[in-house]
Formats: C-alpha cells, sequence, structure tokens
C-alpha cells in the first residue's frame, strides 16, 4: 500500500487510512473521522448532471457565504450551518518537506493546499467543527478531486495554517475561522474549492482566485 509516514508510528496509520480511500468519488457524505479521498471524477463535478434547478446559484466568488447547509449525521440531524470560502494557496515542496510527513518511495510527489475558511453555526443541536467541514473538496487544474487530509493522532504542521481542534462544538450564533490542509499531486495546482453535496445535486464552487 503505497502511503505517506511519519516519525509517529501511530500517526503514520492514521494517514494510512486517511489515504486508503483513493480513487472513491466521493459522492455522499462521510463521518468526519473517516480520514480523506481524492478522485479524478471532473465528470462528478460541475459537469455531471445533477437534479438541482438549472436556476440555481452554484457559483461563488471568495468571502461569498454558502447557502444553508443541513447535517445529515444522526447525532445533529437538522441542524443548520454556512461555509464561507475566504483564501486558498497552493503550497510548496519545502512545505511538505517541513511537514513532519515523508512519502513512501512508490508515491507520486504532493504538495498541501491550503483553505481558510468561516464556519457558522446557524441552528439545531451543536456541531463539531469536523462535521461542518467534512464537505469540502478542493478540484485542481488538472480536474483532481481531493478532500481534506485528516490527521487521527497527533498533527502534520504547516506554515500559517495551524491544525482545527475538529471536535469543538459551536452552538447556533457561534463561528469560527479555520484553516484545512489537502494534498494534490507535485505540479498541479489549486482551481477551486467546492463543497459535495452528493450524487444528485451539484457541488457548490469557490474559484481559488476571487
Amino acid at each position: 500500500m503505497r502511503t505517506w509516514t511519519r516519525a509517529v508510528p501511530v500517526t503514520a496509520g492514521a494517514l494510512v487510512l486517511a489515504l486508503a480511500l483513493t480513487g472513491c468519488d466521493g459522492g455522499g457524505k462521510k463521518g468526519h473521522k473517516s480520514g480523506s479521498d481524492s478522485d479524478h471524477s471532473s465528470s462528478s463535478s460541475s459537469s455531471s448532471g445533477g437534479s438541482g434547478s438549472s436556476k440555481e446559484k452554484t457559483s461563488y466568488r471568495l468571502g461569498q457565504t454558502s447557502p444553508t447547509q443541513k447535517s445529515d449525521d444522526d447525532e445533529t440531524k437538522g441542524a443548520t450551518f454556512t461555509v464561507t470560502p475566504t483564501k486558498v494557496q497552493t503550497g510548496t515542496k519545502a512545505d511538505m518537506a517541513n511537514s513532519g510527513l515523508k512519502k513512501d518511495e512508490k508515491d507520486e510527489p504532493k504538495v498541501p493546499v491550503y483553505v481558510w475558511s468561516t464556519l457558522n453555526h446557524k441552528s439545531g443541536k451543536p456541531m463539531e467543527l469536523g462535521d461542518m467541514d467534512d464537505d469540502l473538496v478542493v478540484r485542481t487544474d488538472q480536474g483532481q478531486r481531493t478532500r481534506a487530509l485528516i490527521v487521527i493522532m497527533g498533527e502534520a504542521k504547516w506554515p500559517n495554517c495551524p491544525a482545527m481542534d475538529r471536535d469543538k462544538k459551536l452552538s447556533p450564533g457561534q463561528s469560527e475561522k479555520i484553516c484545512t490542509a489537502f494534498l494534490v499531486p507535485e505540479g498541479q495546482k489549486a482551481e477551486a474549492v467546492e463543497i459535495n453535496r452528493g450524487y444528485s445535486k451539484k457541488p457548490l464552487e469557490w474559484r481559488a482566485t476571487s
């Protein structure tokens, strides 16, 4: 298995889980502790046939707030929140080298992409930050779509992108500014950040430059 590893063995196991899902097309919602995945399904993003209204707005500028999203988690079902991506930046090989992660020799080189967002809890039961950003996806300029990297134990270190407390809960009226890291193949750049809404709806999209 091709994996990203780290000096702390238990963290290496967490990263194995995160990358083992590569190749899934990310159609349905996933629990925030399930890891991260990437896919090459530009056809399953804005170009494919979602069943939503053709008049529905799905493209936004960075800094614009998403429509209200609903939780479908069993514990918080019906709670609502919004996501406001504010900045997207592709990192460097140096960022990767200094992250505390090291690459399996058989794996392709990766670089990080950083997405800064504001999560705003609107109504319903308190929600964990990890549930509110669970459907964020980065799409690259070559059409690859990737979910956020999640380290179950320990943490990777990124410049100006501190790890968030995914278990922290927000109550209605509370908001939190976060930074989320994604890994994409070296040589590709972030083209957009998306909110995945399953197979039946087109994702919401924010271009990487405002």
